[in-house]
């Protein structure tokens, strides 16, 4: 089962129970998928594709988390926390460190030597698998930046 339909059930669940918070976030992932979809001009997004917009919106949850704190608004940083464990549960895992290490290695073994045509290269081999603030973090300690 793909991750838009187990969004889509996991919706529909949370409808019957009546889970507001649940159903709020889900609502927004299905309006993301959406337009995600609307821009590409396809009917459906690929699992790669739902994951994507996933880990884009769970990026807005952490600075938005990063925001209120620091802000002191600690209310409105429990509410995005709320959210954002909901949207990791339909994250697949992130690759390791010494995963992302080793591709990182390969990548600048190959040849390439320039920051940001490793971290392009590194990025289109973890497909989304790799948290990009660790990525560029191997890069830069590689390179010696």
């Amino acid at each position: 089962m793909s991750l838009a339909q187990n969004i889509e059930i996991d919706f529909k669940n949370a409808l019957k129970e009546q889970a507001a918070l649940k159903l709020s976030v889900l609502r927004m992932l299905k309006s993301a998928l959406k337009n995600e979809a609307i821009a590409k001009k396809q009917t459906e997004l690929n699992d790669e594709e739902v994951g994507l917009v996933l880990r884009r919106e769970l990026k807005k949850r952490q600075d938005s988390i990063l925001a209120f704190e620091s802000a002191g608004r600690h209310d409105l940083a429990d509410q995005e926390k709320a959210e954002a464990i909901i949207i990791e549960a339909y994250l697949p895992a992130l690759m390791s460190e010494e995963d992302v290490t080793k591709i990182v290695d390969s990548v600048i073994a190959s040849g390439v030597n320039s920051f940001g045509l490793v971290m392009k290269e590194v990025i289109t081999q973890t497909k989304g698998q790799a948290d990009g603030q660790l990525v560029q973090k191997l890069v830069k300690a590689k390179l010696a930046l």
